[in-house]
């Protein structure tokens, strides 16, 4: 992940922003609990060779990744549908190989996302809930990453996307253009859309950007996308914020949390879950599962 990404991370304010004011209205309006939350943790993608011997046993072959995969974590952003809409072979094959409580965070097709009118004059948007419909109890909240272009000035197109976008595909979305945050009142204008419509945000949180650090839930459902840079301190100070922050919003109702852990090639992200979930299940009255490494040497040293 190279948005946000900088080369040298020492004058950066790591400091996690208080909740925005109408974070705060949602959470207080949020039904309480009758079961516990789940926080799903996981990373970008499956298919990397140099998790052999660490989160994959040795030995194990790039056709079995997945299955391996998910069963050390519990979800993952499915990257590989913003570049296509899975066939239905494809998706029943995902579907028989994960356990029935991983679930997919699909990632929306930039033939939608990145089209000048979001895909509204095609079927592209419902070819691709049809096809994800299929993962059905593995189904996890999608989500739609907007191009770093996409402006204030497009808020009517996103509007017009939504309204046609199903009500029973979860959703989250995510904004990039300095011109969301450089005034309130546009940002304002997106999540009261979004949460009028029962749309998610995706809170990132990352080194070089801190503006889209926003701190705005729309829903019960939560959804950070954590940039690490290479494990250094920092990003175990910043977990434990983040861990933190979630006990309160789990305490005041939040239901679900993704946390997608980035790190550079994301050779170290299983390591940066592994803190995570460890410190989570100290903190948090919620399930949630994590990596176990196959080797004590092949788990770098978290404290």
């Amino acid at each position: 992940m190279k948005f946000g990404k900088l080369p040298s991370i020492e004058q950066v304010d790591f400091t996690l922003p208080p909740d925005h004011p109408k974070t705060l209205e949602l959470l207080e309006k949020l039904p309480v609990h009758k079961s516990k939350p789940t926080i799903y943790v996981g990373c970008t993608g499956w298919s990397m060779k140099e998790w052999v011997g660490k989160v994959y046993p040795k030995g194990a072959k790039s056709k079995d990744f997945l299955r391996h995969y998910s069963r050390q974590f519990n979800t993952i952003e499915l990257n590989t549908t913003h570049y296509r809409i899975p066939s239905l072979a494809t998706i029943q094959t995902w579907k028989s190989t994960v356990p029935q409580d991983f679930k997919f965070a699909p990632k929306i097709p930039q033939t939608i996302s990145h089209s000048r009118d979001m895909a509204t004059s095609n079927d592209n948007t419902t070819l691709f809930c049809d096809a994800i419909s299929g993962l059905e109890n593995n189904l996890g909240c999608s989500f739609m990453q907007l191009p770093p272009y996409f402006a204030i000035n497009r808020l009517e197109v996103l509007a017009q996307f939504l309204e046609k976008f199903p009500t029973e595909i979860p959703l989250a979305i995510e904004v990039r253009h300095e011109s969301w945050f450089n005034d309130s009142r546009n940002l304002n204008q997106l999540f009261d859309l979004l949460e009028a419509k029962g749309i998610s945000t995706v809170i990132t949180d990352v080194a070089g950007r801190r503006d889209v650090l926003h701190q705005r839930l729309t829903t019960d459902t939560a959804m950070i996308r954590f940039v690490g840079n290479g494990l250094h301190p920092t990003d175990y100070e910043r977990v434990n914020d983040w861990i933190t922050r979630l006990k309160f919003w789990i305490e005041k109702g939040v239901k679900e949390v993704y946390f997608f852990t980035h790190e550079p090639d994301n050779l170290l992200a299983p390591e940066l879950a592994d803190y995570f979930v460890k410190t989570a299940m100290k903190e948090l009255d919620a399930y949630i599962r994590g990596p176990k490494f196959h080797e004590d040497e092949g788990q770098m040293s978290l404290f």
